[in-house]
């Protein structure tokens, strides 16, 4: 609900207006939270697929929170290119720029248990998707025929499939609980944890308004922190200890793991960087229409995809992972009203702060697995219903019906079949090369590449005979008569 008090009507949608700080700081910080959970989970992901996340005992989860502080630091980079701009860098719009939960599948069949050795092909996919993001810039209006909301509606609906199973893993205990066969992953006291954040995020999100609506995820996983305290699953002790062992300030280090160019990073970063592109415009056109209630510029959406893929680069040299913008507070945007580009700015400066003081992360660290599982099985959920969101734009003709099942069939058994299945077990993919076999296990990519070409090179029309059977006589027939005799 717009708020007159903040500027005329006229004001409130002009990018380049400028609220009194008294008012443009709190709603800086509201973008912050709106989107601080998600922005640091792909880092606790990826660090507890390599094997030194949450609940390990490996000699290398201190580095998870310096991939904590890279994903605060760089998205706050990252959304300054957006707000301020660097010649065509960025749209000059309040775009707020995050840690990007697309990548993860192609992610982790790359760090899988190889611990910090693992990440130097990651940061090198990172840096040459990057490039290749920001090259689409100069090309994306004559590239989104190929991606329409089929394709990228499947594509975003596999990311949140293939998360799902992260969020009732965390709940039940945590990866490391369970690969040790500890009595008590899946126990009430991981579950109850995870249940209180899920009960307080629900609860806030459908019955309050303002900032504790916006920020629900994250007040859920504090009052799921102070639950843990109160039953001991979290020590004041270790929290003391975490605060007291991390610096009060610290700057990135470049290279800080290496840098490898692999052929199935390369290429399954620069890939994903398409469908990432394409929800970059999706989200552009969301923040004119619904803050200015015009459409995007041809400028405006090139200048976005290039701080996308500059802002992914720049964070995949320094350790932060791969950088988009962020969907909530394109929603965010239309409920307030205030289109001002420099509120997203103090926002960004904020994360910045938050980023090159590493006792935030810290703290961070300490929460437990369980609360960020209760957290996390909402915004997975988030992301499918997104997918599923963007299907329901799709005119379901048969043709479509088919390219959606061939895909759908092959990507989700793929992620069913091979990326859940132990290390060095057998699997469908074993006898492909290693390129391919990482590629593949994603499902993501499959289904995507399938989807693509099923929809460039099948005919608009299908046979009626050629899909029946796939449809069970009944898809596509919307409005006709039913065949056969009446009852």
């Amino acid at each position: 609900m717009t708020d007159h008090r903040i500027g005329t009507p006229e004001q409130l949608r002009d990018p380049n207006f400028t609220p009194a700080l008294s008012r443009a700081i709190p709603l800086g910080i509201q973008h912050v939270l709106a989107m601080f959970v998600s922005n640091v989970t792909p880092a606790i992901i990826v660090a507890g697929a390599a094997g030194f996340g949450f609940g390990s005992n490996s000699p290398d989860f201190p580095e998870l929170l310096y991939l904590i502080q890279m994903s605060m630091l760089f998205a706050g980079v990252a959304t300054l290119f957006q707000t301020l701009t660097l010649g065509p860098i960025g749209a000059g719009l309040p775009i707020v720029q995050g840690t990007s939960f697309a990548f993860i599948p192609i992610m982790i069949p790359l760090v899988a248990g190889k611990g910090v050795d693992g990440l130097a092909a990651m940061f090198g996919g990172i840096l040459a998707g990057g490039i290749f993001h920001a090259l689409l810039g100069t090309v994306i209006g004559r590239i989104r025929f190929a991606l329409p909301p089929l394709v990228t509606g499947l594509v975003v609906t596999m990311i949140g499939l293939a998360l799902v199973k992260v969020g009732i893993e965390y709940s039940a205990g945590g990866v490391p609980a369970k690969e040790a066969g500890l009595a008590s992953y899946g126990s009430w006291a991981s579950w109850s944890a995870a249940l209180v954040v899920l009960a307080v995020t629900l609860g806030l999100k459908f019955f309050a308004r303002g900032m504790l609506s916006i920020s629900a995820v994250l007040v859920g996983i504090l009052v799921g922190y102070v639950y843990a305290i109160f039953t001991g699953l979290l020590s004041v002790d270790a929290i003391a200890g975490s605060w007291q062992n991390a610096a009060a300030f610290s700057l990135p280090q470049p290279f800080r793991y290496g840098i490898e160019f692999t052929v199935a990073g390369v290429i399954g970063f620069c890939l994903m960087a398409f469908v990432s592109a394409v929800e970059t415009v999706g989200d552009v056109s969301g923040i004119t229409k619904g803050g200015a209630g015009r459409e995007a510029t041809d400028r405006e959406i090139a200048g976005a995809t290039y701080a996308d893929g500059v802002g992914s680069a720049i964070a995949g040299i320094f350790g932060g992972l791969p950088n988009t913008s962020f969907s909530q507070n394109v929603g965010l945007i239309a409920m307030t009203g205030v289109m001002s580009r420099h509120v997203v700015t103090i926002g960004a400066i904020f994360l910045i702060i938050c980023g090159l003081v590493p006792k935030v992360g810290g703290l961070i660290r300490t929460v437990p697995i369980e609360v960020l599982g209760g957290g996390v099985i909402v915004m997975f959920g988030m992301v499918v219903a997104s997918g599923i969101s963007m299907l329901s734009d799709v005119h379901w003709t048969r043709r479509n019906m088919v390219i959606f099942a061939v895909a759908l069939s092959v990507g989700l058994g793929l992620q069913l079949e091979v990326l859940n299945v132990a290390p060095g077990a057998p699997n469908a993919l074993q006898h492909l090369p290693d390129t391919l076999r990482i590629l593949g296990a994603s499902g993501i990519l499959p289904a995507a590449l399938i989807a693509i070409v099923l929809n460039l090179v099948l005919p608009e029309e299908l046979a009626e005979e050629s899909t029946e059977e796939v449809s069970g006589g009944m898809a596509g027939h919307r409005g006709e008569e039913p065949r056969g005799e009446s009852a």
